[in-house]
């Protein structure tokens, strides 16, 4: 059986390459046709641009893409995205850490302005048809195959923490609408040939943030209630065409208050999705494989674990590699295993460095084949 390969979304450039530079559709095509030979030539199975057009951001791509909403000043009171029990615990760590801009890496600059603050007061519309457009024209145009490309694109829970609700009258309306306009990005992706990867980093990272205080069951039904919106988001998209990415945030910090895999992975595999993408290599969360012992993953669902991260700088032995991916193989079996990333390399780790783990991964995922 062999054993096939992908990454979680975000890549190093070309260099010399800015994300954040304005560049022209040539410029991001050849950026683009880099980044996808550097993923053939290593030997990856699924692959993408590096969200290269996204600017190198999950998340702040989407500010120009919904209206219905305004920029407004933080409000006074702390964001919760500065809040939290790992915050609190390792208060000096985090004092230390935003001193020398150490939570990621950003070579030659200083880490990115905190993120605009988006308040709702109408309805919201999706408006970035023609960017979407751009993105889609650009890797369609240097990818071979389309089947095994994919593109990313935010979980309306992940869009919430940066935007707060004064037009709908619930959290309920607010989150629907939210999901209802990110339909048509998801459809047109999907329409496109690509594999749709959903990114929902802030779902389960809110734990240690809001969820302690509400307790295990109000927490997951929260996350539910945001599930059950994306759900409805994806409708028209075929499940074989739906990656759904889940982490906790994957800054390098202590993680000590994650929020344990096994009180969320039911919620988890309740979003329509064929493949789960989630951290399975960091020293927080390696030894969840276990998980799978007790629970039963449906027959036609793929699981995508982490087995090399972006949490350290250290290069994964590709034996190493293969063991975590044999340790998933021998509980789900073989067919239903493909070798991951924890999360996206870009803007995590050094190029050098990011390159060579996935080149790790692959050997790794070669080494568990034989074996399988």
């Amino acid at each position: 059986m062999i054993i096939r390969t992908t990454h979680v979304g975000s890549l190093p450039g070309p260099p010399g390459f800015d994300p954040t530079a304005s560049l022209s559709d040539v410029e991001l095509r050849a950026a683009a046709a880099w980044v996808l030979e550097q993923q053939r030539s290593i030997g990856l199975d699924f692959v993408n641009e590096g969200e290269l057009t996204k600017g190198g951001d999950w998340l702040a791509y989407m500010e120009g893409r919904l209206g219905g909403f305004e920029a407004r000043a933080m409000p006074n009171r702390r964001s919760i995205m500065i809040e939290g029990r790992d915050r609190a615990d390792f208060a000096e760590f985090y004092r230390w850490a935003a001193e020398r801009q150490t939570l990621f890496f950003y070579a030659d600059k200083r880490m990115p302005v905190a993120r605009r603050f988006l308040v709702c007061t109408g309805p919201i519309l999706y408006t970035g048809t023609e960017a979407l457009r751009r993105e889609l024209d650009i890797l369609g145009s240097v990818a071979r195959d389309r089947s095994i490309c994919f593109m990313t694109s935010t979980a309306p829970a992940s869009l919430e923490p940066y935007r707060a609700n004064e037009f709908y009258r619930s959290e309920e309306e607010f989150v629907a609408a939210l999901s209802e306009a990110m339909r048509s990005e998801y459809e047109a992706i999907a329409a496109s040939g690509f594999l749709l990867q959903i990114d929902d980093a802030w779902l389960v990272a809110l734990w240690d943030r809001i969820g302690i205080a509400m307790g295990l069951e109000a927490f997951k039904q929260r996350s539910r209630l945001r599930i059950e919106a994306l759900n409805h988001a994806l409708a028209n998209v075929p499940e074989e065409r739906i990656r759904y990415h889940l982490c906790w945030g994957s800054w390098h910090g202590p993680h000590a208050h994650d929020l344990p895999l096994a009180d969320f992975v039911e919620v988890m595999l309740s979003v329509k999705a064929r493949y789960y993408s989630f951290e399975a290599a960091n020293v927080r969360h390696e030894h969840e494989y276990e998980v799978w012992r007790d629970v039963r993953l449906p027959q036609d669902k793929v699981i995508i674990p982490g087995v090399v991260t972006h949490s350290t700088d250290l290069v994964e032995h590709p034996r190493l590699v293969a063991q975590r991916i044999e340790r998933f193989a021998q509980l789900v079996g073989p067919e239903r295993v493909i070798a991951g990333t924890d999360c996206g390399f870009g803007g995590r780790v050094h190029p050098q460095i990011a390159w060579a783990k996935l080149r790790s991964l692959v050997e790794g995922a070669r080494l568990a084949s034989r074996g399988s």
